[in-house]
């Protein structure tokens, strides 16, 4: 019998390494042992907790070890992350082997192909590990093969859509940002292009999608050139979890005292990830919205970086709801008083308010969070998505609170809320012992030659 030891390599943003560390802890229930490897400023920030034997952390230097910050120039980072990241991974290859505990399998976040070329090389087996829905990975596989001028050519019009194979309807509004003409970010589809290219050179790729059969199941099944192998919600519930935890932000939890003193299901959630970084004006507009729904809510507001001066409201808005840096984002969702969950829309947001069954109003603001926004309004029906304002590009309080009223009270809320709750058991089922996500990495293991 083989004893795997599993190399995996993510990039160093909390949406990458949350998931990534989450199928690191589940390998290591298989028997696996698993190499952990980021970069020094995302190790530094990880949540200090007792790492779980079988776990081995190795962080790299990629002259950033304070951390990217908002000025640094993107390019320049990705490629000196790739060059130091590259480096690392062949010196540790080669004195596993020396060390007689080879590398089995390789497993690599998208945009880290460096990661898989080397594992080529070396002959190692790999897998790409997917951080967002199979949906997405769909929609960028059908871009590069055959299906560009459709997607690149779709107006911005409500009337317009698109079908593709085994998706939903989608209009110009539900694709990734980077098809978009105001990506900023000109590199990103050449970049998905040659991950795409390499996988299409090999026989039916491993892909490890983060999502569940029940989920998504014609999107798992759309690429018959991909083995797409949903394995997730790769979902750590943090606070009654002992082990290391992926949190890169830390605060005080003070907030849990006040979440007791709110009744059941009437606290509105507020948190827009770790990343994305909200004009003055829409954050007003955001707190107006708020003070004008009269319910109690809890709000995730990061320290600025870009030198702006608070809100103009934020006296009245500390005495209303409760403003915080950072909290346990899971711990929060899983609160008996929360009622309601106001999203970017990342994916690890979008499944951990499913697996906590949470209603949600969708608030996307770039990347796949547009699309998942369509999957959670359209077709799992667990939220309502925010209208934009086309002229101010704002999605204004009036319809912050159009959505907050949709979702916590009537009909419509109901529905969401009974809906919540379905996708919140088949979550768990596919999780437990046995289930489809736990049968789908166990035959993987099982698998590697």
């Amino acid at each position: 019998m083989v004893h795997h030891h599993f190399l995996i390599v993510t990039f160093p943003a909390q949406g990458h390494i949350n998931p990534a560390l989450e199928l690191a802890k589940r390998l290591i229930r298989t028997g696996a042992n698993v190499t952990f490897v980021t970069s020094v400023s995302a190790h530094r920030r990880l949540t200090k907790t007792p790492t779980p034997d079988g776990l081995t952390f190795t962080p790299f230097s990629d002259g950033y070890d304070d951390g990217f910050k908002p000025k640094d120039d993107v390019q320049h980072f990705m490629s000196e992350f790739a060059r130091c990241g590259s480096e690392t991974l062949k010196d540790l290859v080669l004195s596993f082997a020396k060390e007689h505990r080879p590398v089995t399998c390789l497993i690599y976040t998208h945009l880290l192909q460096w990661a898989a070329d080397l594992a080529r090389n070396l002959h190692i087996p790999l897998a790409l590990l997917w951080i967002q829905p199979a949906t997405v990975l769909d929609i960028y596989y059908y871009y590069f093969n055959g299906y560009g001028d459709i997607i690149g050519n779709i107006k911005n019009d409500h009337s317009c859509c698109i079908e593709l194979p085994g998706l939903p309807l989608l209009t110009f509004r539900d694709l990734p940002s980077y098809f978009l003409p105001s990506n900023t970010y000109s590199f990103t589809l050449s970049t998905f292009q040659g991950q795409f290219q390499k996988l299409e050179g090999e026989t039916k790729p491993t892909v490890l999608v983060n999502t569940f059969d029940a989920l998504e199941a014609e999107a798992l099944k759309a690429v018959e050139k991909l083995n797409l192998i949903g394995i997730g919600p790769l979902i750590s519930l943090s606070f009654l979890d002992k082990f290391f935890g992926g949190d890169l932000c830390h605060a005080s939890r003070d907030y849990l005292e006040w979440l007791n003193s709110k009744p059941d299901s009437s606290v509105v959630y507020v948190s827009f990830g770790s990343m994305a970084v909200l004009s003055k004006p829409q954050m007003e507009e955001i707190g107006k919205g708020l003070l004008e729904s009269g319910r109690p809510f809890l709000w995730v507001i990061r320290q600025p970086e870009n030198g702006e001066t608070e809100l103009n409201n934020i006296e009245e808005l500390r005495r209303e709801g409760m403003i915080v840096p950072w909290c346990s984002q899971v711990e929060v969702l899983s609160h008996p008083s929360v009622g309601c969950f106001v999203t970017h829309c990342g994916w690890n947001s979008t499944l951990e308010s499913l697996v906590t069954g949470v209603p949600v109003v969708a608030f996307p603001q770039w990347t796949d969070q547009l699309t998942n926004a369509k999957l959670i309004e359209d077709v799992w029906r667990t939220g309502v998505k925010v209208r934009v304002k086309e002229e101010e590009g704002i999605v204004e309080s009036d319809e912050i609170k159009r959505c907050l009223e949709t979702v916590m009270r009537g009909e419509r809320g109901e529905e969401m809320r009974r809906n919540a709750k379905k996708w919140k058991d088949l979550a768990m089922e596919a999780v437990k012992e046995c289930g489809s996500s736990d049968r789908n990495l166990r035959r993987f293991v099982d698998e590697i030659e």
